[in-house]
């Protein structure tokens, strides 16, 4: 497994070592040991999540405030523009974001830190997106940083209008969200 440090050194880019021949292709998506000796984490995963989203469908920017959530983030199925911003005021990267480009052929991962809302647009046709969280989801102290923020300056590579849940729709800026110390 490869590791790749990103402009927000708590947000990283793993890609798995995939090994192919004319039958098709194996790679192990997670393993804890090898999770924990490349990534320098002790992350322990109580949760795993599946998504399917057609074109164009952004949804986020999601964290909880209480319980907040660790994610290991891939595709399955499709593309996906993936976005994670940091929320955590004492932090030099403080409103800061990172995307990368998550797919089904390439095969990366994002890790998301707890204290990072996180988002996504897809980008092919549909998109299926799998990740493993470090706390279980808990409505209550769920939140949503509006996907448009004008501080935030998120360059989504939309065609057209994005498709939104209303929770979605109803995300805040971040000056008047709650946030991480």
């Amino acid at each position: 497994m490869q590791v790749i440090r990103t402009a927000i050194p708590d947000v990283l880019v793993v890609e798995p070592k995939v090994f192919g021949d004319e039958r098709g292709y194996f790679y192990e998506s997670y393993n804890e040991r090898a999770f924990s000796a490349a990534l320098g984490l002790d992350a322990h995963f109580v949760q795993d999540n599946h998504s399917r989203s057609a074109r164009n469908v952004l949804r986020g920017l999601h964290y909880q405030i209480q319980q907040p959530q660790g994610k290991l983030v891939r595709v399955t199925a499709g593309e996906i523009y993936d976005v994670a911003v940091d929320l955590r005021r004492s932090s030099a990267t403080f409103g800061k974001w990172i995307a990368v480009v998550l797919s089904a052929s390439n095969r990366k991962m994002c890790w998301v830190p707890p204290g990072f809302a996180h988002g996504f647009l897809v980008t092919s046709d549909y998109a299926e997106v799998q990740y493993k969280a470090t706390d279980y989801y808990a409505p209550e102290h769920e939140r949503c940083i509006a996907w448009n923020d004008r501080d935030l300056a998120i360059s989504w590579p939309l065609k057209g209008e994005p498709i939104l849940s209303p929770k979605d729709r109803a995300g805040l800026p971040l000056k008047g969200a709650d946030v991480f110390p």
